[in-house]
């Protein structure tokens, strides 16, 4: 069996974590589900001690659990507030795995990273002031396809950056984990010291690899000390820092080090020797001329920087740097609150009404601080007590926040000579897009225009099969009542945006209107008509592209892009994936 030196590197990196999880700050493994994760996980908890605390944060974990907080049973048995400990605060002295880190909430990700930088969790909640130990390393688990990572500030504090997808199963090998040694790594850790030109060495060479982070070099000296810890070593060595620059700066580098030949004309000459001397002491006193070490280590750094980057590696870090971050596998509608239905946001005084949901949890939570005074004052009055007294001024209302549909509404100009080869585009790219459609969970329309009226071919729909016995009859040829296409158009788009959905509005025409809105043909009024439909969507803000299809793109299609406030894409030969891609990426970016 072949090992790649990447993957002997890989469990270099898992042992140096184990030695230092809390320095280190982490893994971030970028890696699908499969055996060659699996490996590596089973090596680094064997490598980890029994009795670590070994946690897994789940995705949608809520904020009371992930920082602590009330301990809502307790307190209501013990009629006092109780407090609990949240899953960072569990996980103090241990490893916190985190799985699909690039779906990670912005809320869980500000609250992860806030108590790696404190190394401790403040709860100030429920009429609760604490502060509970969250010293932890971070293995986050990056199953994200293309430009789907995890997030930048999360990435930033995790020492190694490890990609298993790289690795077939027969190019990896169970490493023999020896526990005692890690536990005496730990041991020897506290008292290895970092010398100034070995901190300086390491800062030059990440900014000679285009690292901008000051956190990066931190890592990579806390990786070298644990390096030397783990090989019994007293002090930090050159092979330690070369093994540090390979697993924690080679990831992280944007710019391939170009090294200058020396130049001959700046070289100073070369000392003389210098004369005899009788006096063997003193000659014995005298230090010989200390080389430049700062630049030899950067070179060593800078060199095994170059001989771990895989080819190609910097191409791909800048074509992902250059992606849209805001892309996701979900809806691309707008984001809203919502009283029923949605991701939890929190919850809020208020009181019952419109709908709204009553969270018990946090209406007890609220509740609970205040029994014992409620108790002592409920003894004097008559009647039944109840066992937990709770008031008007209790009730939480539970928030939501949710994603608004997408539905994209095609405007085709069925008119026309060419109109046969523009709804043959028109009807392929429709059929793309809803074969997308239950991935991302939009909707389709379609409203075509010819002669003097237009209609609504496809109302709003998810259904493939509907859509295509829809538009496997549409006739083309006739005139071209583009004010009577867009005032459709806008109909369907007011109605979904009243209904909190998202409309989107693609046009497919030449803009050579001919018919004026009440029918009659003529150019010139035809023309005002239509400017006067498109500016209806400027004013109501809707998201609309206009596709010049004609086969010599004119001004005409333009001007009407201009009125609508519209991006203008001339596609004059385009196919129906060249339009499906078009589509998708103007929505995304409207």
């Amino acid at each position: 069996m072949s090992i790649s030196p990447a993957w002997s590197d890989a469990v270099t990196a898992a042992q140096l974590f184990a030695v230092d999880p809390v320095g280190t700050g982490g893994v971030l493994l970028r890696s699908r589900a499969g055996p060659v994760r699996d490996r590596w996980m089973a090596l680094l908890r064997a490598a980890l001690p029994p009795d670590q605390p070994y946690r897994n944060l789940p995705l949608h974990i809520a904020d009371g659990r992930l920082l602590g907080g009330l301990d809502l049973s307790a307190t209501l048995l013990a009629g006092r507030p109780v407090a609990e400990r949240g899953l960072l605060a569990e996980t103090d002295g241990g490893v916190l795995v985190v799985a699909m880190a690039e779906r990670l909430q912005s809320s869980t990700n500000v609250y992860l990273t806030a108590a790696m930088d404190a190394q401790e969790t403040a709860v100030e909640r429920d009429g609760l002031s604490l502060r509970m130990p969250a010293r932890f390393g971070v293995v986050a688990l990056d199953e994200g396809i293309e430009d789907e990572f995890a997030p930048a500030g999360l990435r930033d504090r995790l020492g190694f950056h490890l990609d298993l997808d790289q690795f077939a199963w027969r190019e990896t090998e169970d490493f023999p984990v020896e526990l005692d040694a890690i536990a005496e790594a730990r041991g020897r850790l506290a008292g290895i010291k970092v010398e100034s030109e070995q901190i300086e060495a390491i800062c030059t060479a990440a900014a000679a690899l285009g690292i901008v982070s000051l956190r990066a070099p931190l890592l990579a000296i806390r990786a070298a000390k644990a390096s030397a810890a783990l090989f019994d070593r007293r002090t930090i060595e050159q092979d330690d820092i070369t093994l540090a620059a390979r697993l924690v700066l080679a990831p992280r580098a944007t710019v391939f080090p170009q090294q200058e030949p020396p130049d001959q004309s700046d070289e100073p000459p070369p000392p003389e020797p210098p004369p005899p001397d009788d006096n063997a002491d003193n000659n014995d006193q005298q230090e010989p001329p200390t080389p430049d070490l700062d630049k030899a280590l950067d070179e060593v750094i800078l060199a095994a920087v170059k001989a771990a980057m895989p080819p190609g590696v910097l191409e791909a870090l800048r074509a992902s740097a250059g992606r849209s971050r805001s892309r996701s596998a979900g809806k691309a509608g707008e984001l809203q609150k919502s009283k029923k239905r949605g991701r939890p946001a929190g919850s809020l005084r208020g009181e019952l009404r419109d709908g709204s949901k009553l969270n018990v949890i946090e209406t007890l939570r609220a509740a609970a601080p205040w029994q014992p005074l409620r108790r002592r004052q409920a003894e004097s009055r008559p009647g039944t007590k109840p066992r937990v007294l709770v008031e008007k001024d209790d009730f939480r209302i539970a928030r939501f926040k949710q994603r608004t549909e997408t539905i994209t509404i095609f405007v085709v100009d069925a008119s026309g000579s060419a109109a046969l080869h523009r709804l043959a585009e028109a009807k392929g790219a429709v059929e793309l897009l809803l074969a997308d459609c239950y991935v991302r969970r939009d909707q389709v329309a379609m409203v075509s225009f010819r002669g003097t009226i237009a209609e609504v071919l496809l109302p709003p729909t998810r259904s493939l099969a509907r859509a295509k016995r829809s538009l496997a009859g549409l006739p083309g040829g006739g005139g071209t009542p583009l004010a009577a296409g867009l005032d459709t158009a806008f109909m369907m788009a007011d109605s979904i945006k009243r209904k909190g959905q998202t409309p989107t509005v693609i046009v497919l025409t030449d803009g050579r209107a001919n018919i004026a809105r009440d029918g009659a043909p003529g150019r010139p009024q035809a023309e005002e008509d239509a400017k006067t439909s498109a500016r209806q969507f400027r004013v109501a803000g809707i998201n609309s592209v206009v596709i010049d299809m004609s086969p010599r793109p004119g001004p005409q299609a333009e001007a009407f892009a201009k009125e609508m406030d519209a991006r203008y894409l001339p596609l004059p030969h385009a196919d129906a994936t060249v339009l499906a891609q078009a589509v998708t990426a103007a929505a995304r970016m409207g």
